[in-house]
């Protein structure tokens, strides 16, 4: 029988994992809360808790995990996103922090209280989908993703946070959407080169390359989404494109060739640019 105390337990994953990440406490904190349901806040007032046997196997199978690379959000199975809680999947790629931008500037678009009709192509987890959901809950959102897997996750997600009005529809970006027309079209689509040394160094090697890599460049997606989506935005609809540092330039030269207007890139949190918007004239 254990005797170690959460504390205990506590400093020595974040030891495990100091070679491992550049938050080895905050990991061990959550690694500890989904094993044992103990949080920093039950450890700091010196609460008299002691893991069984079984949570500190657990905890040291996740400790393995998350010294080999894996995310966190994989190993506990969930991940915030705009105040939400999101089940993942190995089929869904862990929302950034950044893909939060695109949903403000998506909002920014948006009255509150106005009925409108948004598309989120690639949805993976129903990330963005949700987060417009949840703000603005007069819009009927359409969200489209080619994996079966992704998109019942998505669905999974919606029913448990009580937003299941959104429409998952199966296919590759905008196919499922024949015949529909959109004010917003949103997308974080996949915006990595095929090869990118990138890859092999971050915890990306655990993610869906599907949802990762687009071509030789990363813009083959980007290249599609930008061709098609004027045969589906209402006149003076949004376009609004997340897509990787340094691909701004090509990603405006491809809009204004497709014939949008009004083309804002938006910079991330470290000053990055990341999220470009346009309308359709």
């Amino acid at each position: 029988m254990s005797d170690r105390q959460a504390a205990t337990v506590l400093r020595e994953m974040a030891a495990a994992l100091s070679t491992a990440s550049d938050t080895p406490m905050l990991d061990a904190e959550v690694l500890l809360h989904a094993a044992c349901g103990i949080d920093r806040t039950m450890v700091a007032r010196g609460d008299n808790l002691t893991p069984t046997d079984s949570e500190i196997q657990a905890l040291e199978a996740m400790v393995v995990r998350r010294q080999q690379g894996e995310p966190i959000a994989y190993i506990t199975g969930h991940k915030e996103f705009w105040s939400l809680d999101l089940e993942l999947n190995k089929a869904t790629l862990v929302p950034r922090p950044e893909t939060e931008i695109l949903v403000e500037q998506v909002l920014a678009c948006i009255p509150v209280e106005t009925a409108v009709d948004i598309a989120d192509l690639g949805t993976g987890s129903g990330a963005i989908a949700l987060a417009l959901a949840s703000e603005r809950p007069r819009a009927h959102i359409v969200a489209t993703d080619i994996s079966p897997p992704a998109l019942a996750q998505a669905r999974a997600n919606a029913r448990r946070l009580g937003l299941a009005t959104i429409d998952f529809r199966h296919g590759d970006w905008l196919e499922p959407l024949a015949g529909m027309h959109f004010d917003v079209i949103a997308s974080d689509p996949p915006y990595v080169g095929v090869g990118d040394p990138e890859l092999e160094t971050r915890h990306t090697r655990f993610e869906p390359q599907q949802a990762l890599l687009a071509g030789k460049d990363g813009l083959a997606a980007i290249r599609q989404i930008c061709a098609a989506a004027s045969a589906h935005l209402k006149a003076d609809g949004v376009l609004a494109l997340k897509h990787g540092p340094g691909q701004q330039t090509t990603v405006q030269a491809l809009l204004l060739a497709a014939g949008f207007d009004s083309i804002v890139c938006t910079r991330d949190y470290a000053g990055l640019p990341r999220v470009t918007t346009c309308r359709w004239p």
